[in-house]
């Protein structure tokens, strides 16, 4: 359930149009960090849409306004944003505890982590509720992160989650 770059971008476009209907097709393209192309494209299709209603501010500025079906849109796109951001939450989480009961099934109450961004924050706070002491010990079992998924590093073996999944189901 994750949400295209497209609708994304859309919702990020609305999202700064609201705050400033006087922005410039170059400045959002700079904000999004996208080529002005990519802007006028979307704009277009948002207005083709009637999400976005234009209007000549002088000679050579247009300004944006968001129509009320454009804030309806927003609000849709906002509540899929949020649907699909914890839905990854949990996914990982899940993957984090079983990772991590598979460790301390083995005896261990310490790991490290290899990775880092949000899957990486995810592992910490759940290792700090299963009271898991992070370490950077490289004798410690670790927890590796490469993309979504996390493969536990437990006594020189690697186990892809698959496995660590089927060992979580086994837990008590």
């Amino acid at each position: 359930m994750t949400i295209s770059s497209e609708t994304n971008r859309d919702l990020t476009i609305l999202e700064h149009l609201e705050q400033n209907p006087d922005a410039t097709q170059a400045s959002l393209a700079s904000q999004l960090g996208v080529a002005v192309g990519t802007i006028n494209w979307h704009l277009k299709r948002l207005i083709e849409k009637g999400y976005i209603k234009v209007r000549r501010a002088e000679r050579r500025k247009l300004r944006y306004i968001i129509t009320a079906e454009g804030m309806a849109l927003r609000a849709r796109l906002t509540i899929d944003y949020i649907q699909s951001s914890f839905h990854l939450y949990r996914l990982v989480r899940e993957r984090a505890l079983a990772a991590l009961n598979l460790m301390i099934a083995a005896g261990h109450q310490r790991v490290r982590i290899g990775g880092d961004g949000d899957v990486a924050e995810v592992c910490r706070l759940t290792c700090l509720e299963r009271g898991v002491e992070i370490a950077d010990d490289a004798s410690v079992p670790e927890l590796k992160i490469r993309g979504l998924k996390i493969f536990a590093l437990l006594d020189g073996n690697e186990l892809k989650p698959s496995e660590i999944m089927r060992g979580a189901e086994r837990e008590p």
